[in-house]
């Protein structure tokens, strides 16, 4: 997410999905599922917080330690070591405890697809061209939207955080009881993925909310989709161009990217109370173009009758909206991030990006 740290913290969406993986032209994503760990130990909200006594010395901790032990991955030593090792973080838990704000779309564009943002997409796009053009060929996805994901996640690799993920995973995940099933998920995933990929598992840093690179993927999307797309045995996503833009192709195609579709049209319409509770329903692909015609919308492109549409407003101004039509492929980077706002200025420095407004 993800989107300096609010925008970092919706990344968490992308550790709830899942697919399988694909391959990349010159490397390969590796077969790594999420290992299945059984029923987590029910969270104990009477036990002290862990900046009280420590990690190992925290009950839920200890569930954890004898949770994964179980499951044959790791050691007790080992995962004692670990958490003799990490350091609590309470500042997170004060961002993570911050009331959200909904800002509406002409502040939101300001920052995360304004010019400035086009400009810094332009800019990575041209340094990185060939890479970034072979990964979209490859998995049939925009460069201009691999670009535009990396430019609103992370100002193209410039903002990736700076919390040792073990850190902020631990303290996320026996601090933070609204979340702590959640957290402890993704802290079982990041000792998987530091396993795999032969590091020293503190010497991994993200968001404060755990997730990394210049994609944000979280630990669990992290083992789904990232990629080696070089074949040198690591998939990383901080520093290697090709890794980064093939872990994100692979996470838009292994969720329903369709090759030259459009994302979003935009709709005249007179605003019903029926149109009005459809925007209001939560997004997904529920109804057709031919269903939202029929009830008045007016597609400003043409739209085959038959594709499922997502009908959403943004307010341009204040009290003025416009209307939109989200096909399948808004859909899919909404899956990265659960925002239509997000989607949208994905779609905006893309095209910015390309020049031609075309997606």
């Amino acid at each position: 997410m993800k989107k300096t740290a609010l925008i970092a913290l919706s990344a968490l969406v992308l550790a709830s999905c899942s697919s399988d993986t694909q391959t990349g032209r010159s490397g390969s994503a590796k077969e790594t599922p999420v290992s299945p760990v059984g029923k987590r130990p029910v969270f104990d909200h009477s036990t002290d917080s862990v900046a009280v006594g420590g990690f190992n010395a925290n009950a839920n901790v200890q569930k954890f330690i004898a949770h994964e032990t179980a499951s044959g991955k790791f050691s007790a030593g080992e995962l004692q070591s670990f958490f003799d090792g990490v350091i609590y973080k309470g500042n997170i838990i004060n961002i993570m405890n911050r009331p959200g704000t909904s800002r509406p779309w002409y502040e939101f564009r300001t920052g995360n697809s304004g010019a400035a943002r086009i400009a810094g997409g332009k800019r990575f796009y041209a340094q990185h061209q060939a890479t970034l053009d072979a990964v979209a060929k490859s998995y049939g996805v925009p460069a201009e939207i691999i670009v535009a994901i990396i430019g609103i996640e992370t100002n193209y690799g410039t903002n990736m955080g700076s919390f040792r993920l073990a850190d902020s995973l631990s303290t996320l995940a026996f601090d933070y009881p609204r979340r702590a099933e959640f957290f402890q998920k993704e802290l079982h995933e990041f000792l998987l993925m530091a396993k795999e990929e032969k590091r020293d598992v503190f010497g991994f840093k993200g968001s404060y909310a755990g997730a990394m690179g210049m994609p944000q993927f979280m630990p669990s999307s992290f083992r789904k989709y990232a990629v080696d797309y070089d074949g040198d045995g690591h998939r990383d996503i901080w520093n290697n161009i090709g890794d980064v833009a093939a872990s994100v192709a692979n996470y838009m195609k292994a969720h329903g990217w369709q090759t030259n579709g459009k994302m979003v049209v935009p709709v005249t319409l007179t605003i019903t109370q029926e149109l009005q509770n459809i925007i209001d329903e939560k997004t997904a692909l529920t109804r057709t173009v031919g269903d939202l015609k029929r009830l008045g919308v007016t597609p400003q492109e043409v739209v085959d009758d038959n594709e499922k549409a997502v009908l959403y407003r943004l307010e341009t101004a204040p009290g003025v909206y416009e209307y939109y039509i989200g096909l399948n492929n808004f859909y899919t980077v909404w899956q990265y991030n659960h925002s239509r706002m997000y989607v949208t200025a994905v779609r905006d420095i893309a095209n910015g990006v390309s020049g031609n407004y075309r997606l």
